[in-house]
C-alpha cells in the first residue's frame, strides 16, 4: 500500500515514479493583447518569454496564480507559461482538474474575444511528474537528450523549465516542480511524446504512480490542492498561497481589494495547517478538531495521510485564528 511506504510512495523517495497528470486541464491563451487581458485576472506577475538557453535548448520561468472573483474567493490557481511569440503562441494555463469549469466561465466573461482566444488542449496534450532522487538523471537523458545535465535540472527554482527544440509548442517541458517534497518535475507535451517518454521512463526502472501516493507526497509537503484544501469559498490568504500566487507590486486585478485589505488588516479568521496527529487513523475530510477543555470545534480537516515520513498520522486543516496547540479529532 503506497501511503504505508510501499510500491510508488518507496520508489518516489528511493528512486523514480512516474505520476499521470492529464486529468488537469491545459489551456492556450493567445491573440492580439493575451498577457495585457491575463494580468487583470491572473494575482502573480506575467512569466516572460523563453530565452535560448545554451545550444537549441530554451529556457524560461512558469508563475503560479489564483484567480478570485470581486470578494477574494478563489475560483482556481494554476499555473502559466509563456511559450513563444503572445499571438500565435500565447500562453499555457495548467489548471487543476477542479477549477476547470470555473475558470472557462470566468476568462468567458472576462477575455474579449477580439484581444485574447482561449483552446483547450487537454485532449491533444498530456503531462507527467517525475518523482524521486533519480528523477533528474532520468530526464537529462530522456526528455532533454542530455542537452541539459541532471545536476542543472536539480539546481533549478520552482516553477523554471528547460524544453530541447527550437520552440515550446510541440516540445517536452521539463519544470521544477515541489508539490511534493522529493525533488520532482512535471514534463507537459504533445499526447503522444508524453505517451513515449512514459514507457521509456518505465522501461528504465522507473515505478507507476498513483493517486494514494501522491496524496501523501503532497500533504508531507504542507502542499494545498484545489478541490481538496481549496475551494470556491477560500480567500488565498487562507491557505496560505498567498505568498507564491500573489504579486502585491502590480497593477489591479479581480479579487485585488480584497487581498490588500487582508494585508493591511493583517489576518485572516482560518488558516491551513499541517497537523501530527499521532496514532490516530486518518480522519476523513470535513472531520470536526478541538482542543482539549473546548466543547466547540476550532476547525476541521480537509486532507489526511498516514505519513511513512512523519512515522504517524498527518492533516492539513483550517484552524481558527488565534487557537493555541494542536487540534485533534474527538474521539
Amino acid at each position: 500500500m503506497s501511503g504505508q511506504g510501499g510500491g510508488a510512495y518507496a520508489a518516489a523517495i528511493q528512486g523514480a515514479a512516474v505520476f499521470d497528470r492529464s486529468p488537469r486541464t491545459r489551456l492556450v491563451v493567445s491573440g492580439r493583447a493575451p498577457a495585457q487581458m491575463l494580468n487583470g485576472i491572473l494575482t502573480g506577475g506575467m512569466p516572460g518569454e523563453p530565452a535560448a538557453i545554451a545550444g537549441d535548448v530554451l529556457g524560461g520561468r512558469a508563475t503560479y496564480h489564483a484567480v478570485l472573483t470581486p470578494k477574494g474567493k478563489t475560483i482556481t490557481d494554476l499555473w502559466c507559461l509563456r511559450r513563444g511569440d503572445e499571438e500565435g503562441d500565447g500562453f499555457l494555463l495548467d489548471v487543476p482538474e477542479r477549477g476547470r469549469t470555473g475558470l472557462l466561465a470566468h476568462l468567458g466573461k472576462f477575455l474579449p474575444p477580439r484581444l485574447a482566444r482561449v483552446e483547450d488542449l487537454s485532449g491533444s496534450t498530456a503531462a507527467l511528474a517525475v518523482v524521486g532522487p533519480d528523477a533528474a538523471a532520468l530526464l537529462s537523458r530522456l526528455a532533454l537528450g542530455l542537452r541539459v545535465d541532471a545536476a542543472e535540472l536539480s539546481a533549478l527554482d520552482e516553477g523554471v523549465w528547460r524544453v530541447a527544440g527550437s520552440s515550446v509548442p510541440g516540445g517536452l517541458v521539463v519544470i521544477r516542480s515541489m508539490d511534493v517534497w522529493p525533488e520532482a518535475f512535471v514534463v507537459t507535451g504533445p499526447a503522444g511524446s508524453a505517451g513515449a517518454l512514459r514507457e521509456t521512463l518505465a522501461a528504465a526502472g522507473a515505478a507507476r504512480g498513483d493517486a494514494e501516493a501522491w496524496s501523501t507526497l503532497r500533504v508531507e509537503a504542507g502542499r494545498p490542492e484545489y478541490g481538496a484544501d481549496m475551494d470556491e469559498d477560500t480567500i488565498p490568504v487562507e491557505a496560505g498561497i498567498h505568498e507564491r500566487a500573489i504579486d502585491y507590486g502590480k497593477g489591479c486585478y479581480t479579487g485585488q481589494e480584497v487581498i490588500v485589505r487582508i494585508r493591511d488588516r493583517g489576518h485572516v479568521n482560518r488558516s491551513l495547517r499541517l497537523l501530527m496527529l499521532g496514532d490516530e487513523p486518518p480522519p476523513a475530510p470535513g472531520t470536526e478538531l478541538f482542543v482539549a477543555g473546548a466543547d466547540k470545534p476550532v476547525g476541521a480537516v480537509t486532507s489526511a495521510v498516514r505519513s511513512p515520513r512523519f512515522g504517524q498520522t498527518i492533516a492539513l486543516a483550517y484552524v481558527r485564528r488565534g487557537v493555541e496547540g494542536e487540534p485533534a479529532p474527538r474521539s
